[in-house]
């Protein structure tokens, strides 16, 4: 099984990342691709750069590591309660390829924050929409406080119940 694992962040220091990674790893004889969205950077998304531009490369490429997964694991940053700039706009240029952007994928979509809201507003969101682009969401969950529940060595979740909650949830992939 090929599983493509990203953070919805930017950041180079990003704990979802760090979560997208550690889900991906617990995935059983998996092939497992962590993605950088830094690497599909692009202008920001209008109608008038469409007509400009056509479809980027970087949402082509994009578009072909998502079809080529068999499974598809996401951990949203959240930023003032909504998706960060930088996936918004990733996922704005896809869209414009194939509205169905996940390809009917089965999909583990994650969230976590620093704080004890574990960045649940964007993760609601994305559950939200993600049947109007062909998401095939097994499973989905918030870690809140990540500091507290992950230990930064190991990479692993140290809280017993949210562990035992990820490994339910990245078994309904398979």
């Amino acid at each position: 099984m090929k599983v493509l694992a990203f953070a919805a962040s930017n950041s180079t220091k990003s704990i979802n990342k760090q979560l997208a990674s550690y889900a991906a790893s617990l995935v059983p004889d998996a092939e497992v691709e962590l993605l950088d969205i830094n690497d599909y950077e692009m202008p920001i998304f209008s109608q008038d750069r469409e007509e400009q531009l056509g479809q980027p490369e970087q949402a082509k490429q994009f578009y072909a590591k998502l079809g080529a997964a068999d499974a598809i694991i996401i951990s949203f940053a959240e930023h003032n309660g909504s998706y960060t700039a930088a996936y918004k706009n990733l996922f704005d240029w896809t869209s414009r390829i194939d509205m169905g952007v996940y390809q009917n994928k089965p999909m583990l979509l994650l969230a976590t924050s620093p704080g004890p809201g574990g960045a649940a507003s964007v993760l609601a969101a994305a559950n939200g929409s993600a049947k109007f682009f062909a998401a095939d969401v097994r499973a989905s969950l918030s870690i809140p406080s990540f500091f507290d529940n992950f230990d930064m060595e190991k990479q692993a979740l140290t809280d017993p119940a949210l562990k035992q909650q990820l490994l339910e949830a990245v078994a309904k992939l398979t």
